[in-house]
């Protein structure tokens, strides 16, 4: 089984050198956000002192922030939000730069079900896509899973670790309409956690 660790960003960068040299023997297949994207300067430093690929992506909003980093160098797997990055189009752009600097492509997507499908529409025609991020049935899902509202499910079938290109026109996605209208007349009242330092100051979640 491969597995990626995510440190979001939450530490700083000489402690990020000395985790990514104490995780290299477990050989996780890439570290993610080893540090927040206003230190990417970092990347390619950190990328010098570990064997461990680095990926980031995911808080980057235009092909001109990901045109800076690609040139600096230092990441080994790019991973866009289509839902934040402009879209299929200017993620398909991003894909592109990222095939010219030989880097992987992961599409970042905790989503729900039409942007899963717009990151799938990307990766079917990207060369360098090797990961496509989801959550059907993860953890976070509690009371709604990704697929709840979703007529034709069975397209979003996972077979062997991968997803076959979907069938139908457009995105490929079915929505129900009638379930997730039903849904909308009462809405949980849901707020982003709020994450504090021992201290009470605002931590990075």
């Amino acid at each position: 089984v491969d597995f990626g660790i995510d440190f979001h960003g939450r530490i700083g960068a000489p402690m990020a050198r000395v985790l990514l040299r104490e995780l290299e023997p477990y050989r996780p297949l890439f570290v993610e956000e080893p540090v927040l994207p206003e230190q990417a300067e970092q990347y390619p430093r950190l990328a010098a002192a570990s064997a461990i690929p680095l990926a980031a992506g995911e808080r980057m909003y235009s092909r001109f922030e990901f045109k800076r980093v690609l040139a600096a160098g230092g990441l080994s797997i790019l991973q866009p939000d289509l839902s934040h990055a402009g879209g299929i189009s200017e993620c398909f752009r991003i894909a592109a730069m990222a095939e010219a600097y030989d880097v992987a492509l992961a599409p970042h997507c905790p989503l729900g079900p039409v942007a899963l499908a717009a990151c799938l529409q990307v990766d079917f025609v990207s060369h360098n896509a090797v990961l496509q991020e989801q959550s059907i049935g993860i953890h976070y899902n509690q009371h709604a899973d990704l697929l709840d509202y979703v007529r034709n499910t069975d397209d979003f079938r996972c077979e062997d670790g991968y997803i076959r290109a979907l069938p139908g026109p457009g995105l490929g996605v079915e929505i129900d309409e009638e379930r997730l209208q039903a849904a909308s007349r009462k809405p949980p009242a849901w707020r982003n956690p709020l994450w504090r330092h021992a201290d009470g100051s605002v931590a990075e979640w």
